[in-house]
């Protein structure tokens, strides 16, 4: 990854297409809507992923987790399950997988979401569970191709989270209100209309 690509816009680019067309259609979302939500989603998951594997105990537990269930198949193959509806436990699945990203603040992130773009959080809830796997396989093939370890791949991810911070925008202003605020993660409902709010209005 060169300093001017994040983890997310190269994902970004790899759903550009077919990919965005068929989460918009799932969801019963315009295109429009759907980009700009993947937009700010992808960062947000990214990031806070970042901030588990701040430790090492949590990229090892990540590192160990892609190696045993996204090693192989590759991201094409994900999109292809996953979209084409040839995966019926691929939501059960996600549903496991944001809890271990977002922890306790899932409920947050998905208000938070929902707020920032507009598309409501059962939307969001939704998009993020279409997202998590897709993401689990873009970085296991990332692990695969780059050689990394566990603490290359912590070390990746939290590049992604400080980028993800310093470019603002949607994702980055989302990353901060639902995991960062006082380093523990603890942001009341009202603090997320008001960024929802905020962000819509084009400012940080």
């Amino acid at each position: 990854m060169n300093a001017s690509t994040s983890l997310s816009n190269e994902l970004m680019s790899q759903l550009q297409g077919a990919p965005l067309q068929q989460l918009s259609q799932q969801l019963g979302m315009d295109a429009a809507q759907t980009h700009q939500a993947v937009g700010a989603a992808l960062p947000l998951l990214l990031g806070a992923m970042g901030r588990n594997a701040a430790r090492p105990e949590g990229a090892q537990s990540l590192f160990g987790a892609l190696q045993r269930d996204y090693a192989g198949g590759g991201l094409e193959s994900m999109l292809g399950s996953l979209l084409g509806g040839g995966n019926p436990a691929a939501s059960t699945d996600a549903g496991a997988i944001l809890g271990h990203i977002f922890g306790g603040s899932q409920q947050r992130a998905e208000t938070g979401l929902g707020n920032a773009t507009g598309i409501g959080g059962g939307n969001a809830s939704n998009l993020l569970k279409m997202l998590a796997p897709i993401v689990m396989s873009f970085l296991a093939q990332r692990v695969q191709s780059g050689g990394l370890d566990a603490n290359d791949l912590g070390r990746t991810l939290g590049r992604e989270h400080d980028a993800a911070r310093q470019q603002g925008g949607l994702g980055g202003g989302l990353l901060g209100s639902v995991l960062d605020q006082d380093g523990d993660g603890q942001v009341g409902l009202d603090d997320l209309v008001k960024i929802g709010g905020s962000l819509l209005g084009g400012r940080r």
